[in-house]
């Protein structure tokens, strides 16, 4: 796609031609959308001209968002529970493994992210080459780890050691580089969104998908539909909008975006958020099962979370519109401490209530999934990091992410078992553990963050 060159205009327009006929400055006319956008604040946006906003390009940018959340969901969820009930592996001895695999591709991410960084700059053929590759490795690591050739406990935690690193890196670099994609396509508040919302919402999807076929038609089916999805994903992305290219910057400090003040503070917001999200995500098959006493209704529950999820994008984009991505996310964060602390006094039968929450957390994974990341590519503009240093934001991004389902993991699965729960336990101190870490801890954390986002950054943003 042929993209303008900047002009040497002292005003630093990037418009090839200037419209004698506009009365705002050209900086801002450049920004302009087919459809009038919300108003922005942001000294220094990309220009956002390749993006059109039309369906062919959210579709093609957001289809790869599909398998890579469709991997998500048995990795983060299913996994444990199915190595715990399956295999009998203990649950202190899985959450302590989940917590070194994640830890360790966690570290790996900001490494992930510089290389991405130099692979775009480069072009975004290398770019999809690499991806192309690891997206194979992530197709063979997710089969073997449901499909262990091993047996006995001590051969199965050395296997699900090796296949989870091999997954959850390959899985990232995939993952970091359509971050960073998306990211240099740039535009104002109301296109970031929507960038976000795309591939969010065909995320949601995915989970959606991943959420039910294992039950349908066995891990089998699933393994080879993710596959086919993945290379679906990659060769529709090379159909999408292309990034914004600038000067590779190999020699940049792997912490150069940590020395950014607004990228600190909302790295500690998305960090505590992400693990209150993280624990009943953890949890949610041990509460459906043990408390609810409904496996049955298991699919019902989650396709009601994530359909919820992924329908509320437009809702979310409208609230963008009107209040700005900061106060839409505090709402949704709102929202889900509601549902959780509705969640606490359901018992054994609840199917409906329970589906009312599973309804309005999804709402709120909505805000959780399409705003924050759409706050990060105004960041890393307004730094002055546009078309350069992208990837280096998102391999933290995604450091903080895997930190944050390792908390969740490593922490709330020992602790269960330390007072007293065990699956398919029944007893009242059993199911009350799981209650309170279940619903109050999340709560607890969602509060915390919604008070950062408050103070620490809303009240920035007010100053500035």
């Amino acid at each position: 796609m042929r993209r303008w060159r900047s002009t040497s205009s002292a005003s630093g327009c990037h418009r090839r031609l200037r419209n004698p006929r506009c009365a705002r400055p050209c900086s801002v006319a450049a920004f302009e959308l087919p459809h009038p956008p919300a108003r922005t604040t942001d000294p220094a946006v990309i220009d956002g001209s390749a993006w059109r906003g039309g369906w062919r390009q959210g579709l093609s940018y957001g289809a790869l968002g599909l398998p890579l959340a469709f991997v998500a969901l048995p990795l983060y969820v299913q996994l444990p529970n199915h190595y715990a009930t399956v295999f009998g592996i203990p649950l202190a001895t899985l959450g302590a493994l989940l917590l070194g695999a994640r830890l360790l591709d966690a570290v790996a991410d900001p490494v992930i992210g510089r290389a991405c960084d130099r692979w775009l700059a480069q072009s975004t053929r290398l770019a999809l080459r690499r991806a192309a590759v690891a997206a194979l490795l992530l197709a063979l690591g997710f089969h073997a780890l449901f499909f262990p050739p091993v047996q006995g406990q001590q051969a199965l935690l050395w296997w699900c050691g090796l296949m989870l690193a091999l997954t959850y890196l390959s899985y990232s670099v995939v993952s970091v580089l359509h971050q960073a994609w998306g990211a240099r396509l740039g535009g104002d508040e109301a296109q970031r969104a929507a960038i976000v919302s795309w591939r969010e919402g065909l995320a949601l999807v995915g989970v959606l998908v991943a959420s039910v076929l294992p039950a349908l038609a066995g891990l089998g089916a699933a393994s080879l539909v993710f596959a086919i999805a993945l290379a679906a994903g990659l060769l529709a992305l090379r159909q999408a909008p292309a990034p914004a290219q600038g000067a590779a910057e190999a020699a940049a400090p792997l912490l150069a975006p940590l020395r950014t003040p607004a990228f600190r503070r909302l790295l500690a917001i998305y960090l505590i958020n992400g693990i209150a999200s993280a624990v009943p995500a953890t949890l949610v098959l041990f509460f459906i099962r043990d408390r609810l006493q409904a496996a049955a209704f298991e699919p019902l529950f989650l396709a009601s979370y994530f359909a919820a999820g992924a329908l509320s994008m437009p809702l979310w984009l409208r609230l963008v519109s009107r209040w700005g991505l900061s106060r839409s996310w505090l709402l949704g964060m709102g929202l889900a401490v509601v549902a959780f602390v509705w969640a606490l006094v359901l018992g054994p039968g609840d199917v409906l209530a329970f589906t009312v929450v599973c309804l309005a957390s999804g709402v709120a994974l909505g805000a959780d999934l399409a705003l924050p990341g759409a706050m990060l590519a105004g960041v890393v503009q307004r730094a002055g990091h546009g078309g350069r240093l992208e990837g280096g934001y998102f391999g933290w991004w995604s450091f903080a992410t895997k930190l944050n389902l390792a908390l969740a993991a490593g922490l709330s699965l020992p602790i269960l078992q330390v007072l007293g729960y065990a699956p398919g336990r029944q007893d009242a101190q059993a199911l009350q553990a799981l209650s309170l870490t279940y619903c109050l801890l999340p709560c607890g954390l969602k509060l915390l963050a919604g008070a950062l986002l408050w103070r620490g950054w809303m009240r920035h943003e007010d100053r500035s």
